[in-house]
């Protein structure tokens, strides 16, 4: 079947022509024709199928066409909500920034041929040149939640003209607790209108959400409920926590990767793996909430033009990232959602390509990866681990240690004032890293919340939420020795123990940290390494 025979109007198929579309994807070739017809739709498509396509084509055609009920003539020039231009017709809801932006660049790529203006909003930037598009009016509205009613509650938007709503990704809608918002936004919507709800997973949640919505819709559903692509590879390695960032240096230089987008679960744990494998000599970027927009439009570009060869994200880059043949997908960390697995691996073997798909798994994730499993009803194979080098620690000579501990034990003996550094005595500013013996790379910082004196090892617990290596005390929270509890004291290593090894005392000399007594004074249970004679004590 070709687009030709969806009925689709000549300037539309010249489009998609041009973007070397040839034959619609199952999931167009159904919903295309339902919606051409006027009908709501309900409709379920493994990620990365062309749901884009299926509702943008026929959604253009309807505002193009003079008999369409969503063609309704725009307001006359110069009213109050949109004095230079007309309100939208169209109105498409996503969960995120990428995906709206997605969605906008695909409805202006398929409808450069018709006299049809698309806008996109969406937080995270300046508002007002989002006001100034809107008053030049425009036909179809892509946009976030949040933003939409800010716009609308300042007067500078006026949906009472749309004529066809849709619900793109919404079961990521739900997750991210938007049901709140997407009731004001469809009580500002006119009670006359097409609906349309399109999801990559079809939950009985997204049936109950499209009973409300939805009048005698068209059931779509070309694959089994939460199914994954036939052409995707998925492959699980088991690995302990310690090992992964170590693992995933080696697959991508061994296995010569040239692009790959690699999933974490915190904001923290992505700026962190991004650090380390920019010290293993590969290009990284991050990309979450806490980056600018400028930033993460900036770190996708550089990602597609293949300057970055690995784009470490969190779940905002599970729905919208449309990254052409894109080779390998890595979960770094399960996520907690099962359906996000679905999501996650869908950025690769789109529109009908291969990829790649790999899952690192630590002892303490075999819980999540059997809810994955679960909803996939099947289970993951498991690829034996490769054998992968850890970068050897540094080494540290006997007169160089020996020079620390009198250093060290001078520092003991004096006091210092708030925000001095303990390894020397120049002043530094709040939050400013500490340098001189430190050797772990420029931007990372260090935050230690173990008790005095305990290396952070493997059995080392932390406080919920917090990350090793990600800041320093306020220089004004740091006291003397004398005055403060042995767990709220920092201390410093002679080398990035995030990235590397040390070895055990008992082939090596041992490594002081200040506050640590050495030789006969050393308090038993305190700063002992962990493992046998010979062996490495684990650094998280």
């Amino acid at each position: 079947m070709s687009f030709d025979a969806l009925g689709l109007a000549p300037e539309l198929s010249r489009a998609v022509a041009e973007n070397g579309y040839v034959s619609p994807t199952p999931i167009q070739a159904q919903a295309i024709p339902a919606i051409l017809d006027g009908r709501d739709v309900l409709a379920g498509a493994q990620t990365g199928t062309g749901k884009t396509a299926a509702f943008i084509l026929p959604i253009l055609q309807r505002l193009g066409d003079p008999g369409a009920p969503t063609s309704s003539p725009p307001q006359a020039s110069g009213s109050a909500h949109h004095p230079g231009g007309h309100a939208p017709r169209a109105l498409v809801l996503t969960p995120t920034r990428e995906l709206a932006a997605q969605v906008a660049e695909s409805a202006r790529t398929y409808g450069k041929y018709v006299r049809l203006r698309t806008e996109v909003v969406f937080g995270g930037v300046s508002i007002n040149p989002q006001i100034d598009a809107l008053r030049r009016g425009c036909d179809v509205l892509v946009a976030t939640p949040g933003r939409l009613l800010d716009l609308a509650e300042q007067g500078a938007l006026d949906l009472r003209r749309v004529g066809c709503f849709v619900l793109d990704e919404a079961d990521r809608m739900l997750d991210m607790g938007f049901i709140h918002a997407i009731r004001q936004v469809i009580k500002r919507l006119p009670a006359q209108r097409q609906n349309l709800m399109f999801s990559a997973t079809y939950s009985d949640e997204i049936r109950e959400l499209a009973g409300r919505i939805l009048r005698a819709p068209a059931e779509i559903e070309v694959a089994p409920r939460n199914a994954t692509a036939d052409r995707v590879d998925q492959q699980v390695f088991r690995v302990s926590k310690e090992d992964k960032r170590h693992l995933l240096a080696h697959l991508i230089q061994e296995g010569n990767w040239h692009q790959v987008l690699v999933f974490t679960r915190t904001k923290h744990g992505a700026n962190r793996l991004a650090q380390q494998l920019e010290s293993r000599g590969i290009a990284t970027a991050a990309i979450h909430g806490n980056k600018s927009q400028a930033a993460r439009v900036r770190a996708l570009a550089d990602f597609k033009a293949n300057k970055v060869t690995a784009l470490i994200a969190t779940e905002v880059a599970a729905r919208g990232l449309d990254i052409k043949e894109l080779p390998h997908v890595v979960n770094y960390e399960l996520p907690n959602v099962p359906q996000d697995y679905v999501h996650r691996i869908g950025r690769t073997a789109r529109a009908g390509g291969a990829g790649c798909a790999v899952s690192l798994v630590s002892s303490d994730e075999a819980p999540l990866l059997k809810d994955i499993e679960r909803l996939l009803g099947k289970a993951l194979p498991v690829t034996s681990t490769p054998a992968f080098t850890i970068p050897p620690a540094q080494h540290v000579t006997p007169q160089a240690q020996e020079q620390g501990r009198g250093s060290r034990a001078q520092q003991r003996s004096q006091p210092y004032a708030s925000g001095q550094d303990r390894g020397g005595s120049q002043p530094h500013a709040s939050g400013q890293h500490r340098r001189g013996s430190q050797s772990h790379t420029s931007g990372q910082r260090r935050r230690s919340s173990q008790p005095h004196g305990q290396h952070r090892g493997g059995s080392q617990s932390h406080a919920p939420g917090q990350q090793r290596g990600d800041s320093l005390p306020h220089a004004s929270e740091q006291h003397h020795a004398g005055s403060q509890p042995h767990s709220q004291r920092p201390h410093q290593s002679g080398s990035d123990s995030h990235s590397q090894r040390p070895h055990h005392s008992g082939s090596h000399p041992s490594r002081q940290r200040p506050g640590q007594r050495s030789g006969s004074n050393h308090q038993s249970g305190r700063g002992q390494q962990q493992g046998g004679g010979g062996g490495f004590s684990r650094i998280g």
